[in-house]
């Protein structure tokens, strides 16, 4: 836990010192730059949802309700008078 706070810590320094020094840059943005982030961010969901669509179907699926288990009378077992085998 402490790792994760400095590791935090760290990046959430490093993205405030890249917003104080920021300064105008009069570059040309291409019309695809936007197109290539949104196909980004749309693989990655996709990746996400490929490897944990066993957790998420679990989430969103309905447990089958357990059936209850009728036990039928055990009836005496039938004697046989004539038994062929030897006591010995």
């Amino acid at each position: 836990m402490k790792r994760f706070l400095s590791f935090s810590l760290a990046v959430f320094c490093c993205i405030c010192l890249l917003v104080a020094t920021e300064h105008r840059a009069y570059a040309y943005v291409d019309p695809g730059s936007g197109l290539l982030a949104i196909q980004s961010i749309a693989s990655v969901a996709a990746a996400t949802g490929y490897f944990m669509r066993r957790k998420i179907a679990a989430l969103f699926g309905r447990k089958k309700p357990v059936a209850k288990v009728v036990e039928a009378p055990v009836k005496p077992a039938v004697i046989r008078s004539k038994d062929t085998r030897s006591a010995a």
